[in-house]
């Protein structure tokens, strides 16, 4: 089976190659295309096939990570938004909950009040209503208020209608009646229900999820049907499958129909491509580091498994999303993260971004600002000849000038202005990370640091040292590490249901029977994109909490029938969860099951591992000496630092920095006082403070 994953950053689009069952891999790196993502796909798509010597009608599938949904929201360009209602609720969107971004702030940007997803006057209300607990009709649905509201909808010219009912998750009965019913009216509108997007209780978070599943939908749905078309123009008959935020891979008709799923594409497929090449040498427990040209994408691992957000601290753009996704944290730090001084005099790097077009200066493509990427180059941490193996040429000269620019403003040398561009964004970060890890009460000094995107590896070790994290593992090939992640996902899907069982009052026969009914629904899903029952192994879990608390901790259900056995030792693992949380637990009171979780997963092609690196001698590798700039001991020196071909490396010999190691998708930046050795596995570690 041949198979390609293709990764669409800010800034390059990434491709790797994979024939499964001959071992071979190859990779591949172009300039994102803004105006048309799609059309840089498929010309990276072909410019691989061609590479590597392969028709592309041969390619069985294509992996995707894209940003579509993740940028249609961040940049609040998505569709014109309706939404339909239950009488008396047209303001949850905007009410929101007492929680604000910054509680003791009077002047503050509340996002779904300042940039809304539905304005109001998109939002209409209609008579229906179920009540709990078991969604029992109290008002029936008025459905010639639903067709008046579709019509209405219509006539404004609004792309995209969410049916949000307040007690959907119940029963969806009425908001798929109000669907149909939309659909006749509106033909071609993309029409979304709450209660197949995320059937659970809290209706704020449930209602925006909605919406913006409904904001992005347009955008997302033409972006993978033209994806699917042009792969067909071209001769493929390769099936398209995109990655999801839970970390598996759905097929693109899912995506369409859900495009929330696909928020956290790309950054899920980096934990998923860190976390397999830190199991290449049996490193369980990593801290992964993906840092791209405009973002980096900061995720734990822990002992070989990645957690999943929870409805607390899932926010995108300023919006909460309850959806199964990674539990990612995303910062605006990257290559072209641009560097400023801000009205008060504060020197300052990101979030904005030179992106791809036109890019940093050093790209020779019009960029005028100075940004991370130039900072490299001043400082010597870039070679102008040999970025992207070559393929790229980059003008010193301009990058130069832009951060000479910003070094008369701040009143710095040449240098100092460049070297405190890497501090500060170093320094991001670093607390990112701190955010993750100490603030959750984990040491991230037990922790391997996996540095991979086009930025990674080459500041990586200098934030391991603020971070006291003891080695550096930089993948393969770190630049397209992501895309490497496509291929080593699984067909994922995930079902939901509110529950509100106590253990004072509990029925095992329910809850055995609301599993069995979640799995059947994940099963017809599974049987609709061709994968037979029996390929598919679920999951079983639950968010528990103590009878009244606010919010709720993840733990596992056994798959066999529940007895009061089984319980126990669920509500046991659940009282150990709040102790490793929280750092105490209340072993007499009793617990509340709010929802109940079914994750069905199917096994697709993955990449092998690769064969194992032959070394080469350490003076082949050299390429040249050059000047490089580092801080030392608080003092900004310049040293003559070798520059390194990574493939030609000598395998398991420690080698000193300061160094620069030069490879197609990636540069890796040694800091003096620090080694690093070259793996058979193909992975490169860096020992922070030269410890073994």
């Amino acid at each position: 089976m041949k198979v390609i994953g293709v990764d669409v950053g800010g800034t390059f689009t990434d491709l790797v190659f994979a024939d499964i069952a001959a071992g071979r891999t190859a990779i591949h790196k172009v300039p994102t295309t803004p105006d048309n993502p799609a059309r840089g796909v498929v010309e990276g798509i072909a410019g691989l096939c061609k590479r590597v010597g392969l028709p592309e009608g041969e390619i069985d599938f294509v992996f995707h990570g894209t940003t579509i949904a993740t940028n249609a929201v961040l940049e609040y360009k998505g569709a014109t938004t309706g939404m339909v209602t239950t009488a008396g609720y047209r303001d949850i969107l905007h009410i929101g909950r007492h929680q604000r971004p910054e509680h003791y702030s009077i002047i503050q940007e509340i996002p779904w009040q300042d940039r809304p997803l539905i304005r109001r006057r998109f939002r209409k209300t209609v008579k229906e209503r179920l009540v709990p607990p078991r969604g029992e009709v109290l008002v029936p649905l008025d459905e010639d208020a639903v067709r008046e509201a579709a019509r209405e909808l219509k006539a404004a010219g609004v792309e995209a209608i969410a049916v949000c009912f307040l007690f959907a998750y119940l029963d969806p009965a009425h908001e798929d009646r109000a669907k149909a019913i939309i659909e006749a009216e509106y033909p071609g509108c993309f029409v979304t229900t709450s209660a197949s997007v995320s059937p659970q209780f809290r209706e704020f978070e449930r209602f925006t999820t909605t919406a913006i599943n409904a904001f992005v939908g347009p955008k997302v749905r033409n972006y993978v049907s033209g994806l699917e078309a042009d792969i067909k123009a071209r001769g493929m008959r390769a099936a398209l499958r995109v990655m999801a935020s839970n970390g598996g891979v759905a097929t693109a008709a899912m995506v369409a129909e859900r495009p929330v799923m696909t928020l956290l594409s790309g950054p899920a497929a980096g934990v998923i491509g860190g976390d397999w090449c830190g199991a290449l040498s049996d490193r369980r427990n990593l801290i992964t580091f993906d840092v791209g040209g405009t973002s980096a994408d900061i995720g734990i691992v822990r002992n070989g498994a990645y957690g999943e957000a929870t409805a607390r601290d899932t926010w995108i753009a300023g919006y909460p999303v309850m959806a199964p996704m990674i539990d990612i944290h995303t910062i605006g730090a990257g290559g072209g993260s641009i560097a400023y001084v801000d009205p008060a005099g504060a020197f300052r790097v990101g979030p904005k971004s030179a992106g791809a077009v036109p890019g940093p200066a050093a790209y020779a493509r019009g960029g005028t600002v100075p940004t991370v990427t130039d900072a490299n180059v001043v400082l010597g941490r870039l070679d102008p000849e040999h970025f992207l193996g070559g393929g790229m040429q980059l003008d010193a000269a301009a990058a130069r000038g832009v951060i000479a620019g910003l070094a008369d403003k701040l009143q710095l040398s040449l240098e100092e202005a460049a070297e405190g561009v890497i501090a500060i964004l170093n320094a991001n970060m670093a607390n990112a990370v701190r955010s993750r890890t100490v603030q959750k009460g984990i040491d991230p000094r037990d922790f391997t640091l996996v540095a991979f995107g086009g930025a990674g590896p080459l500041h990586a070790a200098e934030v391991a040292v603020e971070l006291g994290v003891r080695e550096v593992l930089v993948p393969p090939h770190p630049g397209i590490t992501s895309a490497v992640g496509l291929i080593t996902a699984d067909l994922k899907y995930d079902a939901i249901r509110t529950e509100f069982q106590s253990s004072e009052v509990f029925d095992l026969a329910r809850l055995d029977r609301d599993f069995a009914l979640m799995e059947e629904e994940l099963a017809g899903r599974f049987a609709a994109d061709g994968v037979a029952a029996e390929a598919v192994t679920f999951h079983r879990a639950g968010d528990l909490r103590y009878v009244g608390q606010g919010y709720e901790l993840r733990v596992g259900f056994p798959r066999a029938r529940l007895d009061e056995a089984a319980i126990k030792g669920v509500f046991a693992l659940f009282h150990a969860a709040h102790e490793a949380e929280y750092g105490h637990v209340f072993p007499g009171s009793a617990i509340e099951i709010v929802n109940i979780r079914v994750t069905g997963v199917a096994s697709g092609p993955k990449i092998g591992k690769p064969a194992p690196k032959v070394g080469g001698a350490l003076d082949k590798a050299v390429v040249r000496q050059g000047r490089c700039l580092f801080r030392v001991k608080g003092t900004l020196d310049a040293f003559d630092t070798p520059f390194y071909e990574r493939d030609l490396l000598p395998l398991d010999q420690a080698i000193p920095g300061p160094a620069i190691i030069l490879q197609e998708d990636s540069t890796t930046v040694v800091p003096p006082g620090c080694s690093f050795v070259a793996e058979k596995t193909g992975n490169l570690f860096i020992r922070i403070g030269g410890a073994s």
